[in-house]
């Protein structure tokens, strides 16, 4: 199995930017898609981005399609997440997840066999 450990989390005013990183160890860090989920309190966890194992695949949620923008290095094992235009509505706890079924940039929580702890973004308006 693969262990993932996301990074970059923090406080930032509205309109900022904020990159996350999601690091991977275990398996092969290319046999992976990866996705960004975040839940805000009292909310589901929702979608926010995926990348399939090459990068060449990629997906959006409406709300943040072009602001944020996900890529990978698989050299590093990592995954980025380059937010940008923050809005106090992005405030939430942000999780990376991995799926085996790697050609697939999924928006399905289901999908996705291993999480991390997730890290806090907070957007102050």
């Amino acid at each position: 199995q693969v262990q993932l450990v996301e990074s970059g989390g923090g406080l930032v005013q509205a309109g900022g930017s904020l990159r996350l990183s999601c690091a991977a160890s275990g398996r092969t860090f290319s046999n992976y898609a990866i996705g960004w989920f975040r839940q805000a309190p009292g909310k589901e966890r929702e979608f926010v981005t995926a990348i399939n194992w090459s990068g060449a695949a990629t997906s959006y949620s409406d709300s943040v399609k072009g602001r944020f923008t996900i890529s990978r290095d698989n050299a590093k094992n990592t995954v980025y997440l380059q937010m940008n235009s923050l809005k106090p509505e992005d405030t939430a706890v942000y999780f990376c997840a991995a799926s085996s079924s790697r050609h697939i940039a999924s928006s399905r929580a289901p999908f996705y066999a291993y999480w991390g702890q997730g890290t806090q973004v907070t957007v102050s308006s």
